[in-house]
């Protein structure tokens, strides 16, 4: 958790939002937000809002930055192409991958799966050259 966010959520919480709501509103985990929290003597304030309502503002996933939202276009998480890209590589585990696909490679006969192309043919680059070369040197 960035120093940034450490001041959003001490913010939120003086305004009275809940825990689940700073949570959703930082792209943070409720847990760490309450236990930030109680550890700050910001805990035991009980939120004067419902959980529904969500604050004003919003912030990048990644780094906690303020993000400006333009209305008739998408809705940002990130603040930039970096923040996305670095948080997308440390968080595999909590993003919903649809797009993967299973696979037999036409050169070794393995099963292989991959992410994003539907189009696939080879597990490697190696049975790709194998294949396409038939396993001849390349001039």
């Amino acid at each position: 958790m960035t120093g940034e966010q450490k001041n959003q959520i001490a913010d939120l919480r003086a305004k009275g939002f809940g825990y689940a709501t700073i949570a959703q509103a930082l792209g943070l985990s409720k847990s760490t937000v309450t236990s930030h929290c109680q550890r700050n003597k910001l805990g035991g304030i009980k939120a004067n809002h419902s959980a529904t309502v969500t604050p004003d503002k919003e912030y990048c996933k990644h780094c906690g930055k303020e993000l400006i939202q333009i209305s008739g276009k998408k809705k940002l998480k990130f603040c930039n192409q970096d923040c996305r890209i670095t948080w997308w590589n440390s968080n595999q585990d909590k993003v919903n991958k649809k797009a993967i696909y299973s696979f037999t490679c036409a050169y070794c006969g393995c099963s292989f799966t991959a992410y994003g192309n539907s189009k696939r043919k080879y597990c490697s680059h190696d049975c790709y050259i194998n294949d396409r070369f038939k396993g001849g040197d390349v001039l």
